[in-house]
């Protein structure tokens, strides 16, 4: 991608002394495909939003969840459309890093592409990031030396008003999605409602993949959950008919010379046989956290505990 795609950016070039840790970067986007144009999407008033839903999608995607970071501004950086973010937080600039040198924002964005604007069947897009007049495309392989250049390009702006529109258009149709009867008093309604996309689920404010439970998994929670096996499968059993009724007490008999490891294995195995594809990580987790077993749900994610 061309060296000179990033156009001059008003930004203060010395880090604050405050003591926060803020920092700048550009990503620049451009589509191969010569039937689907990203500026030309963004200029049109009929697609503008649903381009930004994208974008704001794929950064949720790409930051690991909706803290840490904002959208200041949009750029035409023709023939590339610029982002322009500024992220508060270190450890979620680390996982946008992370998730750019593995090529996954540009999947979160052409996945969100595929669901929410019409576009080609096999979109490509190419990218740019940028911090000031560094490519970090050129230092991935050092993260700390893309951080410094990030931390090093201090925003000097507020949001932009066109952003900041578009933010609130679409936190307006987040909350009309999910209270359509706008029954209760406006007061209730005070933090903002996530667009989380149907593939997702949260978890602690980060935003991760739902999909079938492996293997992985199973092994994973008969090894970690213990005694508290019986609680997780009772929340299970609220939608799962296969752990209805005295099912989980006869597992416990069962299984109960095997150990809590078989019993959990065995909870699980009747799960899984019995929701099919509908036995998804997302559930499991949901239970996990409704029995405040939030360190057995960070295991069965993968998040490294906070030191």
């Amino acid at each position: 991608m061309e060296k000179n795609a990033g156009k001059k950016m008003t930004t203060n070039s010395t880090p604050v002394q405050n003591g926060a840790w803020a920092g700048c970067v550009f990503l620049f986007l451009r589509s191969a495909c010569p039937h689907f144009d990203l500026l030309a999407a963004y200029k049109d008033p009929d697609r503008k939003f649903n381009l930004f839903k994208v974008i704001r999608l794929t950064l949720s995607d790409a930051a690991g969840g909706l803290d840490g970071y904002e959208i200041l501004k949009l750029h035409d950086a023709d023939p590339q459309l610029g982002v322009e973010v500024k992220f508060v937080d270190e450890a979620a600039c680390r996982r946008f890093l992370e998730s750019y040198g593995t090529g996954s924002v540009q999947q979160f964005f052409v996945q969100h592409v595929g669901r929410v604007l019409p576009g080609p069947d096999e979109l490509v897009v190419d990218t740019q990031l940028k911090a000031g007049d560094n490519i970090l495309d050129f230092c991935l392989d050092d993260q700390d030396l893309c951080l410094h250049h990030i931390h090093h390009l201090q925003p000097d702006r507020l949001q932009d008003d066109e952003v900041s529109r578009l933010e609130q258009q679409l936190r307006t149709l987040a909350l009309a999605d999910r209270s359509p009867s706008n029954s209760g008093p406006p007061s209730a309604i005070k933090q903002e409602v996530p667009v989380v996309p149907d593939n997702c689920f949260l978890f602690q404010k980060r935003m991760f993949d739902d999909r079938q439970l492996t293997s992985a998994d199973h092994q994973r929670f008969a090894t970690n959950v213990g005694r508290d096996w019986k609680k997780v499968g009772r929340t299970l059993q609220k939608t799962c008919r296969a752990l209805k009724g005295p099912a989980i007490d006869n597992l416990a008999y069962e299984y109960e010379r095997e150990g809590l490891y078989e019993q959990a294995y065995q909870l699980l195995s009747r799960f899984i046989q019995a929701e099919g594809k509908g036995a998804r990580l997302g559930r499991l987790i949901a239970a996990l956290e409704e029995n405040k077993l939030i360190g057995l749900a960070e295991i069965m994610l993968g998040i490294q505990p906070k030191e």
